[in-house]
């Protein structure tokens, strides 16, 4: 006699799909409930996530994430975001650091008034402050500590000092800032392998490097062009683009005798590396300074000056 087969009512197809569909919950009463869900993919969508169940390698999930934008899936924002975040697990703070000869430091025995310009100068938040030679790193201190001085200046600045945090070139940028968040000592002075400075560190300084990489994603595959048109009608330029290659695009007359990149000839003018939102006009052109890194500009913001614009409409 054959064995008796399950039943096959309404009630009770199949044990395994009831099991599929039914789920348990505790409401707020602390009351078992059940659930019935129902898997509202289609047999087509299933066969797909069987045959090619998703990314394997950090190249597949780019080529997802670029995929699920041109489906307009994801705004084109957060994909950068997104490849922005993934790079970062790859980086390290001597990747992203202030090398040590581009550091501004404050000197523990100078004059307040010196302190003072330096501050105004550099307008940074935060600064090293060494004692006898710059390798001796003794605390950092914070800009407006300095008003204290000035409203008390029988206080002695190594009251002022904050303990500070020294990292290794290797410590990768995802820990340091957990760290960085955790602590609340938004800057650390980067050590080589021989524990002399390497370069200084700030939390701005990874998101910015963040931000920077995303922007990067613009970039033309092949490295040719690096010049883009932005939203506003801006154009974006890297730092270290040939002059040659500004002067044909904005039909611009720049001097190359001396320079070879624009980043270059706008540090020349200015005298010094200029800082992140500053503008200088050159050539009937105001590059406007989007991002700095490691003592050179990394991007511009080029617009035309309002009368070079007013005589290019006119003709």
């Amino acid at each position: 006699m054959a064995d008796p087969q399950p039943p096959t009512t309404a009630r009770g197809k199949s044990s395994d799909k009831a099991a599929d569909k039914l789920s348990l919950r505790v409401d707020t009463r602390g009351d078992l409930q059940v659930d019935k869900r129902v898997d509202k993919r289609s047999f087509f969508k299933r066969l797909v996530e069987m045959v090619s169940p998703g990314p394997d390698s950090r190249d597949e999930l780019m080529e997802t994430l670029a995929d699920a934008e041109h489906r307009d899936l994801i705004e084109p924002e957060s994909r950068m975001m997104l490849e922005g975040v993934l790079r970062m697990a790859d980086m390290t703070a001597g990747d992203v650091m202030v090398a040590a000869p581009h550091m501004d430091y404050l000197d523990i025995d100078a004059d307040y008034d010196d302190l003072l310009h330096v501050v105004i100068d550099t307008g940074h938040s935060r600064f090293p402050v060494f004692e006898g030679q710059r390798d001796n790193i003794i605390g950092t201190l914070m800009a407006k500590d300095l008003l204290k001085l000035q409203r008390s200046p029988e206080l002695n600045l190594r009251t002022l000092l904050r303990p500070v945090v020294f990292v290794p070139e290797s410590k990768g940028l995802n820990e340091l800032l957990r760290d960085f968040r955790s602590n609340r000592n938004h800057l650390a002075i980067v050590i080589d392998e021989f524990g002399t400075t390497a370069g200084l560190l700030t939390i701005e300084d990874v998101l910015e490097e963040i931000v920077g990489e995303i922007e990067d994603e613009f970039d033309d595959k092949d490295g040719e062009s690096s010049i883009y048109t932005l939203a506003d009608g801006g154009q974006r330029v890297a730092g270290d683009t040939d002059i040659t290659e500004v002067n044909s695009v904005f039909a611009a007359k720049l001097s190359t005798e001396d320079f070879d990149s624009i980043g270059g000839l706008v540090a020349h003018e200015l005298g010094r590396v200029p800082r992140r939102g500053e503008a200088v006009t050159l050539g009937g052109l105001i590059f406007t300074v989007m991002l700095t890194r490691g003592g050179a500009v990394r991007w511009f913001k080029v617009t035309r000056a309002p009368e070079d614009a007013l005589s290019t409409d006119g003709g």
